[in-house]
């Protein structure tokens, strides 16, 4: 089942197609230049960053702002779960992590105001997300022990178990994005299937087509 969000079949039809018809892409019939969860990661990135100019300028050490307070609560709570997981270093994983939690956030509940889909109900967006931090952790590790050493650790601490563990350790490493990547996508596209269908008695002319 696909589903379409009317905001961002609007945001298509007076923008995205216009500019792709401008510069000669012949879009097939029935089909939109960029499609909806595209336009859904793209209007929560225009936010966060317009949110995130918002705020800078308030900023305050004497008169924090009730937003202020908000986010420093926020950032607290995630930076103390990652010194719980990863330990004392893990502050300077803080904008990753913390860009990461709050776009998934916003990318799951979005799809709760009628109009909007949620980006995360599409495999694609959930995948890259995995992809993402996949490729990121393995290259902090990398970096910071080496490649060798950092594939040593793979095999553990006993030698004549190195070959068994090393070859798990690498088809769970490899499984992580796919796993992760499912587990989120299949959450959140049964929220909205159920969002989509309690829209259809609530308000009618905003719920997403199938």
């Amino acid at each position: 089942m696909h589903e379409s969000s009317p905001v961002a079949d609007f945001i298509n039809r007076f923008v995205f197609d216009p500019i792709a018809r401008a510069l000669g892409i012949h879009l097939v019939p029935g089909h939109h230049a960029v499609p909806d969860p595209i336009v859904m990661i793209l209007l929560i990135a225009l936010g966060l960053i317009i949110f995130s100019f918002w705020l800078r300028g308030r900023l305050s050490v004497e008169n924090p702002t009730p937003a202020q307070h908000l986010l420093e609560v926020l950032l607290e709570s995630i930076q103390n779960l990652m010194k719980e997981v990863i330990g004392p270093e893990s502050r300077r994983f803080t904008p990753i992590i913390g860009t990461l939690a709050i776009y998934i956030f916003i990318g799951n509940v979005i799809g709760m105001i009628p109009g909007f889909i949620s980006p995360t109900s599409n495999l694609n967006v959930t995948a890259s997300c995995g992809l993402t931090v996949f490729v990121y952790y393995n290259y902090q590790g990398i970096r910071k022990h080496g490649f060798v050493k950092y594939m040593k650790h793979f095999g553990g601490p006993v030698i004549w178990l190195a070959p068994l563990l090393f070859l798990i350790e690498i088809i769970s490493h490899l499984a992580r994005p796919f796993s992760l990547s499912v587990r989120l996508f299949g959450n959140i596209f049964a929220e909205e299937l159920i969002i989509s269908s309690l829209n259809k008695y609530i308000s009618p002319s905003l719920c997403p087509r199938s």
